[in-house]
């Protein structure tokens, strides 16, 4: 019997052995990390598609009563805030406490700058924007209307560019901290949904909308692109297509906000108005 166990044991640790040389020499060596987290990115998008729809079955009443659509919108933006959480606490990190893009290291054009967790990073996000994309189509237009298919777009092509290529991890860190805001705006959806459009918890929300939008959406913008002008030189030795990104894809997603501001804007005087 006993030898019987050691043989298990053995034979347990034998497979266990296999599978992290597997893991090591395949899904997170350097020329297979795009691919696998963006694969892995997908199905991520899918589990906790379906464990949003478990759990909210169970535990919020108020879910039940939902349309099928609004079901499905609940869910998605479940999945929406989980990659916000992620992706902009990654993006701060990178930019703002990490060394990698520091102006005083001497690991080279900071344009080309970038390690296996930043490329895994972006191919998670990636992942998340052509699985909310394919969403966002098949539902059309119940999920978000062209702006959203533009935004997603522009999104998943220069992030899926920056992870293939190396290149301008900086920049796209700086663009996807602005993911920062959308648990915010997805319980000011939550809120409205479960009739709350008048409690003090929604105009709470408004305003921590309102300044989170400000900072992480036009200010951080401006700041990005004064940084692009100090590192000029640098930005121009990126490719073409990358140089092109840099400054195209900010400059459409940072018109895109002001316009949302705008509305934010509007929103926020119309809640505060019928308060008082």
């Amino acid at each position: 019997m006993a030898r019987s166990q050691r043989r298990s044991v053995l034979a347990l640790k034998s497979y266990q052995n296999q599978a992290e040389v597997l893991v090591r020499s395949y899904l997170l060596s350097d020329p297979f990390i795009p691919y696998t987290s963006v694969i892995g990115g997908i199905l991520v998008y899918k589990v906790l598609y379906d464990l949003s729809q478990l759990i909210s079955t169970f535990y919020f009443r108020s879910y039940i009563g939902l349309t099928k659509i609004q079901r499905t919108e609940w869910n998605n933006r479940c999945i929406s805030t989980i990659h916000a959480i992620f992706i902009s606490t990654m993006s701060l990190y990178f930019v703002f406490w990490s060394n990698l893009f520091s102006d005083h290291s001497s690991a080279g054009l900071l344009t080309f700058r970038n390690t296996s967790l930043s490329t895994f990073a972006l191919g998670v996000s990636v992942g998340y924007f052509i699985s909310d994309l394919a969403m966002i189509c098949w539902m059309y237009p119940s999920l978000g209307g062209v702006e959203y298919i533009l935004h997603h777009s522009l999104s998943g092509i220069a992030v899926a560019y920056s992870m293939f290529t190396g290149e301008g991890h900086l920049y796209t860190f700086m663009v996807l901290i602005s993911e920062v805001t959308t648990p915010v705006i997805n319980m000011r959806w939550y809120l409205d949904t479960a009739g709350l459009k008048r409690s003090l918890a929604y105009l709470i929300n408004g305003v921590v909308i309102f300044f989170a939008w400000l900072v992480a959406r036009i200010l951080l913008f401006g700041y990005m692109f004064y940084h692009v002008y100090l590192h000029h030189s640098q930005v121009m030795e990126m490719h073409p297509i990358g140089f092109v990104l840099v400054f195209t894809v900010p400059m459409a997603l940072a018109v895109m906000n002001l316009m949302w501001f705008g509305k934010i804007l509007k929103g926020l005087r119309k809640t505060l108005a019928k308060r008082n």
